[in-house]
């Protein structure tokens, strides 16, 4: 990466991180684009360069999470699935401890969306857009399968994902250690995905 490249992702992370300690601090509803700005130290104009809409810099990783489903189901090994690559990259995501995996302790991010119907709203849109782009990479991936399977098998997906960060904000929400879920969040992976095998199957032999 160029030292251009390295600035703009640089200022991209900082107004980002500016504005989430914001919006957790204040609430997402309670702070203004000019006050991130003002906090990023960068103009107005600039914080919409990197981010068209307010709810993007809370859901700053968006592109990250298209970008690893891509690469999970293009960059899988012979002999696998889409469904057991997206498997596979779930069960990494939370070995890493990556923010996107589901567990961790993340009560903030969460408290912080429940209290806007904005940042729900946005949530409940990213899931659909995901759908969206693994349906497509779905179909490309295995034409002879069809758009209905296609759809169906992005929709299991999905909701499988979703289960696994609803479940783990639920439970550490509800005052369990984040650590003990954080463990038992693979068996539950497993759980869904096994699920989202058995329903792709009968589907297909029926």
């Amino acid at each position: 990466m160029g030292l251009r490249d390295r600035k703009k992702l640089e200022t991209r992370q900082r107004i980002s991180d500016e504005a989430t300690l914001l919006f957790v601090t204040r609430g997402f509803d309670a702070v203004t684009v000019a006050e991130i700005a003002e906090a990023a130290n960068v103009s107005k104009m600039t914080v919409f360069n990197y981010f068209p809409r307010k709810e993007d810099m809370f859901f700053d990783r968006l592109p990250e999470a298209r970008d690893l489903l891509l690469t999970a189901i293009d960059g899988r090994a012979d002999g696998v699935s889409p469904v057991g690559a997206i498997r596979e990259l779930a069960l990494d995501l939370l070995q890493q401890d990556h923010p996107l995996g589901g567990a961790g302790d993340h009560r903030q991010f969460w408290r912080t969306i429940l209290a806007s119907p904005t940042l729900r709203a946005r949530m409940r849109e990213s899931v659909e857009e995901l759908e969206d782009l693994l349906t497509s990479v779905l179909l490309t991936a295995a034409p002879e399968s069809g758009p209905t399977r296609a759809r169906w098998s992005a929709a299991l997906i999905m909701a499988a994902l979703r289960t696994t960060r609803q479940v783990a904000a639920q439970r550490i929400l509800a005052g369990e250690d984040p650590e003990l879920v954080t463990a038992e969040q693979p068996a539950l992976v497993n759980e869904l995905f096994d699920g989202v095998e058995r329903a792709l199957d009968a589907v297909g032999a029926g």
